[in-house]
């Protein structure tokens, strides 16, 4: 089968489209029709060369991909000509992370646009297990937004899980945008109450908008005033330290920091957000205060079914955070997310 796609051929430079072949899917492997793929700052970071890709240069990007399986091997020959959601974390499914229910750290994983050649393309040919059906998505839900639930929305969905989150917990969510902009709502649908700090006016408008009780903008504050602000308004609220979970999810230094900072009596913090930049703390702050900290790294497969369910009934909106461009415009898109032009998440759409 002949694919198109855009190929990042070294990096720093403009991707390339070009036609190529794609193998006969193996007996536990599909080809996905391409309907729409996301564009993450991951992509960014692999375009840019200030991250590596695991697959050797030649590569197609793009892991947020939805799409129809035109071409199955036995072992997936269920899934023939069924719309599907590509999970952005791949999991093996037969080594002890997976057995153990975490199989978005199984380390034999593939990652579209990482592992493999990923959804910049008219077609895509990977593993078929952990692929989503999602012909059961009700009329109102445009099916080529749900290519951000491969890494934008599961990733804050699974942040949630890795928090322990409870109905009636502080949330303070450093970073609102992306999925900082998700974690908010996932954390609004299952009962908390939402503090979403930012450096921009807009997102923390949308974040009022979807989920958000408070909105503070930090932009102005040092990280001393900053942390009184947020943590005022938890004990305005009577919430104890044991029930705050703090969400990172800026990706920058200063949001590391300032994420830290909150951290109390038995609180609980999950990092979301990546940077190279390294940060200094104080780790004893954490046997000092008993507190919690987790990292967290995509999503597994098994939990998407819950994370569809919140989005068919409305709990958790995609539309308002997503736009639509043909994925002709990507070089100039990686450009404009490069000088953070961009808003909202991209959603490309193969040229027709």
């Amino acid at each position: 089968m002949k694919a198109d796609a855009w190929f990042l051929d070294e990096p720093a430079a403009p991707l390339v489209r070009r036609e190529h072949s794609l193998d006969e899917p193996g007996p536990a492997e599909a080809v996905v029709e391409v309907e729409a793929c996301g564009l993450c700052h991951t992509d960014l970071s692999f375009a840019g060369g200030s991250v590596a890709p695991r697959h050797p240069l030649p590569l197609v990007l793009g892991h947020e991909i939805t799409g129809r399986v035109v071409a199955a091997g036995e072992g997936a020959r269920h899934l023939m000509d069924r719309p599907v959601l590509v999970p952005a974390v791949l999991p093996c499914g037969e080594c002890e992370f997976c057995a153990a229910g975490r199989g978005n750290a199984c380390p034999r994983q593939k990652m579209p646009g990482n592992d493999v050649h990923g959804g910049f393309a008219s077609h895509v040919l990977l593993p078929a297990g952990a692929l989503i059906p999602v012909d059961d998505a009700p009329e109102h839900v445009t099916r080529a937004n749900l290519s951000v639930v491969a890494d934008a929305v599961s990733t804050a969905y699974q942040a949630i899980l890795r928090s322990d989150l409870h109905e009636g917990d502080a949330v303070f969510v450093v970073g609102a945008g992306g999925v900082g902009g998700f974690t908010i709502q996932f954390a609004r649908a299952l009962g908390a109450r939402v503090i979403a700090c930012d450096i921009s006016p807009e997102r923390l408008e949308i974040a009022a908008a979807y989920g958000a009780e408070e909105a503070v903008n930090v932009a102005d504050l040092d990280g001393r005033e900053a942390r009184k602000k947020l943590q005022g308004i938890a004990r305005s609220w009577k919430i104890p330290s044991l029930r705050h979970r703090i969400f990172e999810a800026s990706g920058t230094a200063a949001g590391q920091l300032l994420a830290y900072s909150l951290i109390s009596r038995a609180a609980t913090l999950v990092q979301v957000g990546y940077t190279f930049d390294k940060v200094t703390v104080r780790l004893s702050n954490l046997m000092a205060f008993d507190a919690t900290v987790h990292g967290s790294w995509g999503c597994p497969p098994e939990a998407y079914r819950r994370v569809l369910e919140m989005i068919y009934d409305g709990s958790v909106v995609l539309e308002p955070f997503v736009e639509h461009a043909p994925m002709s415009e990507l070089n100039r898109l990686l450009d404009d997310m490069a000088h953070h032009r961009l808003t909202k998440r991209m959603v490309l759409l193969p040229d027709s």
